[in-house]
């Protein structure tokens, strides 16, 4: 009997022990584990029983804002469900059966060359190369600055494996695509002047159309990699193409295209800003020629019209103004010489 007394004892303390860890372990998981923040430049999604936590009525990427830069055949393929995003600040809290995921949306710059699967692809992730309609291998070097977008972040945390991956293997198809393809716009410009003539210097040389339209280039890649947002759930930010570089082997040849288009160029100036400085001179020298005449003939205008006032005064006012002007002439003379009617 004392026995079974002495092993209930046991079995009650035993019972409590486990009771009294049982709280302790949940105080210290649930309590001072559950608690977490999110910095300004992140964003959280919780993941409850393996399974992102979704917005009210669970509503996909298809409508709204994110699926614009998807074109129609692929607005089918590219649909996400949209999750709750937890927003900077804290403290929050967390269940033991749910995880946090973080992740930052503050704004990166990658090299365009980079390749996050191979770091010794595209000469160590420094040159890109395309080639161009009339067949040269160019070197194209730049950046591009990118941000994880909190409006798709299923798509980058839990749909996509590696996005970076797939978000620069994207941007460089199209690069490689516009590059192939590319035709520079017709000029606008009159026949005959410095612009005229640097458009069609060296028409034809892709890598020279290129250059001179690198904004262009640049603004067409950012129009045309707006579907990353609904892809990978990326948004790319801006295109900085810096260099395009022609193959080792035609660079003398397009070096001397360019020295001679520049040459003509040159020569074209000077005789341009010969003609206009010609014809300035030529207006400043009519201006001075009317300005003399003008001068020359204001005198006799004057005495026309003292004549007029004169002769309207009356019959003999014009006969006694003559005769006055006479009169002063004939003081001044020295000697006069007179014709006598026979």
């Amino acid at each position: 009997m004392g026995i079974f007394q002495a092993l209930g004892l046991e079995l009650a303390g035993l019972s409590a022990g486990l009771f009294a860890g049982a709280l302790a372990w949940f105080a210290v998981r649930c309590v001072l584990t559950g608690f977490f923040s999110v910095d300004q430049s992140e964003r959280a999604v919780k993941v409850r029983f393996g399974r992102a936590v979704r917005l009210a009525g669970e509503p996909t990427t298809r409508t709204g804002p994110v699926s614009e830069g998807l074109a129609r055949a692929d607005e089918d393929r590219y649909v996400y469900p949209q999750v709750e995003v937890i927003p900077p600040g804290g403290p929050y809290f967390k269940w033991p059966w749910e995880r946090v995921v973080k992740v930052s949306v503050a704004t990166q710059t990658l090299n365009m060359a980079y390749d996050p699967e191979s770091s010794e692809a595209n000469e160590g992730g420094t040159v890109l190369e395309a080639v161009t309609k009339d067949q040269l291998n160019t070197g194209l070097s730049g950046q591009i600055r990118y941000r994880v977008s909190e409006q798709n972040l299923y798509a980058y945390l839990f749909a996509v494996k590696n996005p970076i991956a797939h978000v620069m293997g994207y941007f460089i198809s199209i690069l490689r695509e516009r590059i192939a393809s590319f035709e520079a716009p017709p000029p606008v410009a009159e026949e005959g002047t410095v612009q005229a003539v640097e458009a069609t210097a060296v028409s034809g040389v892709s890598i020279n159309d290129l250059r001179k339209n690198m904004r262009d280039l640049n603004e067409h890649m950012l129009r045309e990699s707006r579907g990353s947002l609904s892809r990978y759930g990326i948004v790319l930010d801006a295109s900085l193409i810096t260099g395009i570089d022609p193959p080792p082997e035609v660079d003398s040849a397009l070096a001397a295209i360019n020295t001679a288009h520049n040459h003509v160029s040159s020569d074209i100036s000077l005789a341009q800003a010969a003609a206009d400085q010609k014809i300035v001179q030529s207006h400043r020298a009519v201006e001075l020629e009317t300005l003399k005449a003008q001068a020359e003939v204001e005198p006799l205008v004057a005495m026309s019209a003292q004549l007029s006032l004169l002769k309207q005064s009356g019959p003999g006012a014009l006969e006694a103004y003559l005769r006055n002007i006479r009169l002063g002439l004939f003081s001044k003379a020295s000697q006069v010489v007179m014709g006598v009617k026979p």
